[in-house]
Parts: C-alpha cells; sequence; structure tokens
C-alpha cells in the first residue's frame, strides 16, 4: 500500500494539491497509478480541495485521527514549528501518510514542498 499524505494552508485548490502530489511521485520516480490513498489529518477535513483531488484522482481520502497522527508523528523527517503548534505534530503530510500506510510503514523520504501543498508518500509495512 503506497499512500500520499497531504498537508497544506487554508484555501488551497484541488490544482495545488494534485501538483504536489504529482512532484512528490516524480520525486521518487513514481507513477500515480502507485498510489492506494491520500490521507491527511484532522484538522485538515474541512479542506475540501483535498477532497476534490482525490474523486479528481479516484483515489480515496483517509482522515487520520488526532491520537494516531501523534502517534506517528515520531517517524517523521521533516520539522515545521508551524504545523506542530496547529496540528500537534512536526508534519501533517508525513505523520498522515504513515498513519494511514499502517504498521511498519516507512516514508520514501521528506515531504515535498509545492508552494502551499507538502506531500509525503509513505510504503506500508506488508509492502516489499
Amino acid at each position: 500500500m503506497m499512500i500520499a499524505g497531504i498537508g497544506s494552508r487554508k484555501g488551497v485548490t484541488a490544482r495545488d494539491v494534485r501538483a504536489a502530489i504529482e512532484t512528490a511521485l516524480e520525486a521518487h520516480g513514481l507513477a500515480m497509478t502507485a498510489l492506494s490513498a491520500l490521507a491527511t489529518g484532522e484538522i485538515k477535513r474541512e479542506e475540501e480541495a483535498i477532497f476534490r483531488a482525490g474523486r479528481d484522482l479516484s483515489l480515496p481520502v483517509i482522515v487520520v485521527a488526532d491520537d494516531a497522527l501523534q502517534a506517528a508523528s515520531v517517524g517523521t523527517i521533516s520539522r515545521s514549528e508551524e504545523s506542530q503548534a496547529h496540528a500537534g505534530t512536526p508534519s501533517v503530510s508525513e505523520a498522515s501518510a504513515l498513519a494511514a500506510a499502517g504498521k511498519g510503514a516507512k516514508l520514501l523520504g521528506p515531504r515535498t514542498v509545492l508552494g502551499p501543498v507538502t506531500c509525503a508518500i509513505a510504503l506500508g509495512g506488508g509492502a516489499a
């Protein structure tokens, strides 16, 4: 299972979200078809652009509960003081990708930042 975790500023567009996902995948030499789902934190539940991007890409969007997001934070690579202050995690995109990908998940690298959106790719622990 491969998950794209999404973090963003308020008011982003679905185009912004898709562009960040594409950029993150390209950085790892992956195609969009490799993704199983998008994920984000509870704090982004009202950010319609993330859900619209999921619909545009025919991918489910997993909303990670705050406790699971915080638990996954120990595995993040990037550190944002703003994210820590607002969401309780140093990286919403990395922590949500890890949490949604399940036990033993690994980030393929640090989050990609493209304008107002961050995207991190995690591979589920059961994947080879």
